[in-house]
């Protein structure tokens, strides 16, 4: 296969912003340095969040001043208001990424807003970015398989939520399953819900591997021809407002799987499982993504 797929990094992001614990900006910054040089070139580097609520994510300003202007590295901020949209702005994130709840529930645990109000702050950034001119924009449409609290999420509520941000413009649209309780039949269901309902925006999807689906998930999507996932190094991740909730997909389990059947990712599947082992030292725990346990295959010299 020549398909080329994109793995954005969400490791310092979603990988550490439930971690016990906390990684100095220097490590935070070696961090990102190695996925870097493990190939990784969109990263979420930064969350624009009160850092009396999320400790983890506090520094935001300090790394991003850190991080070398260098082409083709691509930071992303992650953005939940106003406030944080010109955080992202004042510190050159190239990139911010807009989170929405696809439900009230999770919206006003995890926001302190609605879902209703969160698509107005949505509007209202749509807007402050035509007149700022960067960083680009996304958004993320989180628990989009199933609410830790309000319950099943419809495909219905889905699309009309992902019709509303194409129409406002948003070019990038993430389907997240932030509590890991998608399959893969559902995933490529909705994908082409979402697909049919907004055409012109490119699709992500950002899976968590809480209940051992996450891969057949990221299969599934990648044969419905999303060409786009989220992952985080060592199998990071975890929201704190999201009960149970474990990691993400590992990075290099995905690497792994996509590469052995042909397709390029552009990543350094040995300085990835590096990258892993060292994070995981730092928090003081082995790696979750089972390739940095058991390494690659065929093996260099066996």
């Amino acid at each position: 296969m020549s398909r080329r797929l994109e793995i954005v990094e969400v490791g310092p992001r979603d990988g550490l912003q439930n971690e016990k614990v906390l990684l100095s900006t220097d490590q935070k910054v070696e961090f990102i340095t190695r996925l870097r040089a493990a190939g990784a070139r969109r990263i979420e580097t930064v969350s624009f969040v009160n850092p009396h609520r999320v400790p983890q994510m506090a520094g935001a300003e300090e790394i991003m001043a850190a991080l070398p202007a260098e082409t083709g590295f691509s930071p992303i901020g992650l953005v939940l208001n106003a406030r944080g949209w010109d955080r992202a702005v004042a510190a050159a994130c190239a990139e911010a990424n807009v989170v929405v709840c696809a439900t009230d529930g999770f919206g006003i645990r995890n926001q302190g807003a609605t879902t209703a109000e969160q698509m107005d702050t949505l509007a209202t950034i749509v807007e402050r970015q035509k007149i700022d001119g960067r960083p680009t924009l996304s958004m993320t449409l989180s628990v989009a398989f199933g609410c830790p609290f309000d319950g099943e999420v419809s495909t219905a509520q889905v699309v009309a939520l992902a019709k509303a941000a194409a129409e406002l413009g948003v070019r990038e649209i993430a389907l997240a399953d932030t509590i890991g309780v998608a399959d893969p039949w559902t995933v490529r269901e909705r994908i082409s819900a979402v697909r049919a309902a907004a055409p012109a925006a490119t699709l992500r999807v950002h899976f968590h591997d809480t209940r051992n689906t996450g891969l057949a998930n990221a299969f599934a999507a990648v044969d419905a021809g999303v060409d786009v996932l989220d992952a985080s190094c060592g199998g990071l991740g975890g929201c704190p407002f999201a009960p149970d909730a474990t990691g993400n997909i590992g990075t290099e389990d995905l690497v792994y799987m996509l590469e052995r059947a042909g397709f390029e990712t552009g990543y350094d599947l040995d300085v990835l499982i590096e990258t892993a082992r060292w994070v995981s030292a730092q928090l003081g725990k082995p790696p979750a993504a089972s390739v940095s346990r058991a390494g690659g295959f065929p093996k260099i010299g066996a």
